[in-house]
C-alpha cells in the first residue's frame, strides 16, 4: 500500500498533543497569528452577501490570476500569462499538479535533508522515489550543483526560504542550479510560499532564470490566510491545458470564498507592516535560542529557528515530548525533516507574540538549569 512508506506529519500531532494543556506555549506550527489585510475580511465579506457559493473554473478565477501575473512583474520583474497560473486548495495541491507532471511511475525527486516533511509523503503518495541530499551549516543550507552531479533524479524541489531552516538560496547558486536542471532534462519545482518573508537579504524567484520552472507559492504565511487554504502554481506556458485538466480531476478549483478574499490580499502597505512584526519576533528570539542552544545561522526568512540541541539530548523527539509535558512547551522535533543529524534538532516558530514568547523562554531556561 502506498501509504505504508508514508510517515505523520509529527508537527500536527504536536499541535493536537499541545491541546491538552491550556497555558501551552506554542512554538510548534508554522500559522501566522497575524490577521490578513482588513481589505481581505471586507472582500470575503461580499462574497457571502452575494452568495459566491459555486466552482469557478478549474483554473481559479481569472481576476486573481491576473493579479497574481501583476505580483510576479512588480515583485521579480518577470513576464508570465495568466494561462500559466493554476489556484489550487493550499500549496498541497499545488504539489500534486507538480509532481503528476514532471515524474513518472518510480521516478526520482530530489530533496534535501532537511526539508518540508510532506514532499517526501507526496511522493510515496505516487510511487515515486525521494532522493535526499545533505544539506547543513557547511552548504549554507542550500543545495548545489556538485550535490546533482553525485545523484541520478528526474525532478528537484527546493524551498526558499525554507522550512526549517530560515534560509534563503543566493541568486547566483539558484541560477546555477535552475540552469544545470534545463541542460540535463531536470525539472526544476521551487517552492516560494515564504517570500515577502524576508528580512535582509533578497529572495530571488526560479522564474527569473527560466520559463522552463514550476513555482509554487499561496496565502497562507505572508499573506496572513492559513485557513482559507489557497495557493497557486505557476507551469510551463506548454503545460497549461495538462496542468488545468490535473486539476480538473483532483480538486475541481479552488475554494470560491477564499480566491475572493484573496482579490485583496496584495495589499503591500499592509504587508509591510507583516514583515516588520515577524523581524521584530525573529529578531528577538534569535537571540534568546542563541543563548540556550546553538542556532547555526540567523534566518534570513520566513518564521523559523533551527536549534542545536546536542548538548542536552540525541533524541529530539522525546526531547520535544519532554518539554511539552514537563512546561508545557510546544516545539517541532527535528526528525519530522528528515534524517541528516535531524536527531540534534528542535524547530522553533516565531508566529506568536513577543509577551508569548517571553514566557516560553522564562520556562526553558529554568527547567534546563534545574535538568
Amino acid at each position: 500500500m502506498r501509504y505504508e512508506k508514508m510517515s505523520s506529519f509529527i508537527v500536527m500531532d504536536i499541535v493536537r498533543d499541545a491541546l491538552k494543556y491550556e497555558d501551552t506555549i506554542h512554538f510548534e506550527i508554522g500559522q501566522p497569528d497575524l490577521t490578513p489585510s482588513p481589505k481581505v475580511k471586507k472582500r470575503l465579506k461580499k462574497a457571502l452577501d452575494d452568495d459566491k457559493f459555486s466552482y469557478t473554473e478549474s483554473l481559479g478565477l481569472l481576476e486573481l490570476r491576473k493579479k497574481i501575473v501583476k505580483h510576479y512583474k512588480k515583485t521579480y520583474n518577470v513576464k508570465i500569462d495568466d494561462s500559466q497560473v493554476l489556484l489550487t486548495p493550499g500549496t498541497s495541491g499545488a504539489f500534486l499538479i507538480a509532481y503528476t507532471l514532471t515524474l513518472k511511475h518510480k521516478g526520482k525527486l530530489g530533496l534535501s535533508d532537511p526539508s518540508y516533511p510532506c514532499y517526501k509523503n507526496f511522493a510515496h503518495m505516487f510511487d515515486i522515489d525521494p532522493v535526499f541530499m545533505n544539506i547543513d551549516k557547511s552548504t549554507d543550507y542550500q543545495l548545489n550543483i556538485e550535490h546533482l552531479k553525485n545523484n541520478d533524479i528526474d525532478a528537484l524541489q527546493i524551498s526558499s526560504p525554507s522550512n526549517p531552516t530560515g534560509n534563503i538560496y543566493n541568486k547566483k547558486n539558484l541560477k546555477e542550479l535552475v540552469n544545470y536542471c534545463d541542460d540535463n532534462g531536470i525539472s526544476f519545482i521551487s517552492d516560494e510560499l515564504y517570500h515577502g518573508l524576508v528580512y535582509e537579504k533578497e529572495a530571488h524567484s526560479a522564474l527569473e532564470f527560466s520559463k522552463s520552472v514550476f513555482v509554487i507559492n499561496g496565502f497562507s504565511k505572508y499573506y496572513c490566510m492559513p485557513g482559507l487554504r489557497l495557493g497557486w502554481i505557476i507551469v510551463p506556458k506548454h503545460l497549461s491545458r495538462e496542468a488545468e485538466i490535473i486539476a480538473q480531476n483532483i480538486f475541481i478549483s479552488a475554494p470560491t470564498l477564499s480566491q475572493y478574499a484573496a482579490l485583496e490580499a496584495f495589499d503591500y502597505e499592509y504587508l509591510k507592516s507583516i514583515k516588520k512584526t515577524f523581524k521584530k519576533r525573529r529578531n528577538y528570539l534569535y537571540k534568546e535560542l542563541d543563548e540556550i542552544f546553538e542556532v547555526d545561522a540567523k534566518p534570513d526568512g520566513a518564521f523559523y529557528l533551527w536549534a542545536n540541541v546536542s548538548k542536552y539530548t540525541n533524541d529530539s523527539f522525546a526531547f520535544a515530548k519532554e518539554l511539552l509535558e514537563n512546561i508545557h512547551i510546544a516545539t517541532t522535533p527535528g526528525i519530522d525533516f528528515g534524517d541528516n543529524k535531524t536527531n540534534q534538532y528542535l524547530r522553533f516558530a516565531y508566529t506568536r507574540d513577543i509577551k508569548h514568547m517571553k514566557e516560553g523562554i522564562k520556562r526553558l531556561k529554568k527547567y534546563l538549569k534545574k535538568r
